[in-house]
């Protein structure tokens, strides 16, 4: 029997409600929690502050993984490539610095594995990829009614007409990695 390697990645690719759809399908993957992360204010922020850009925070996902069914470096390409990591504070129509592309490392291998992955996955983009790379320093658990947002709400219309389809891209593109 396989001794779990359980460890954890912190990731904002915009609304935490699509990035969270995307990685509760991915093999390895056990646990997905959406939060805040990386804002300037002192406390635990609500969904109203963060929306307002005012705090600073952005929209993330914790994700728990076990590494010796996925690697880090597999979480980054699979965030990288399902969700639009050239564009400064912006996801579709969200705006504001709360929908940043970002990448909280835990440690310094997870940086230099962030680094290396978006410097390879580059000449795959147009633009320049604008994704940030800073040290996790607190992550703060969303309310009960932003975790599992997709699997509860698939009717509604973002969750339609903008999580469906980043989940399309998710199945063409990482097949093998799913569960």
């Amino acid at each position: 029997m396989t001794t779990r390697n359980l460890q954890i990645a912190t990731l904002g690719g915009g609304c935490f409600w699509c990035t969270e759809a995307v990685f509760q399908e991915v093999k390895g993957v056990k646990k997905v929690v959406s939060g805040y992360s990386g804002g300037t204010v002192p406390g635990h922020p609500t969904y109203r502050e963060i929306c307002s850009g005012l705090t600073g925070h952005a929209e993330v996902i914790q994700v728990t993984f076990d590494a010796n069914i996925i690697t880090f470096e597999d979480i980054v390409v699979i965030f990288m490539t399902t969700h639009d990591p050239t564009t400064l504070n912006r996801q579709g129509a969200d705006r504001g610095t709360q929908y940043r592309s970002v990448i909280f490392y835990h440690n310094e291998e997870q940086k230099e594995s962030s680094e290396i992955v978006v410097k390879e996955l580059q000449p795959y983009y147009e633009n320049p990829i604008v994704t940030e790379i800073s040290p996790l320093k607190v992550f703060y658990e969303a309310t009960k009614e932003h975790q599992n947002y997709y699997k509860e709400n698939q009717s509604q219309g973002y969750c339609s007409f903008v999580i469906t389809p980043k989940l399309a891209k998710l199945r063409k593109l990482h097949a093998d990695k799913l569960k």
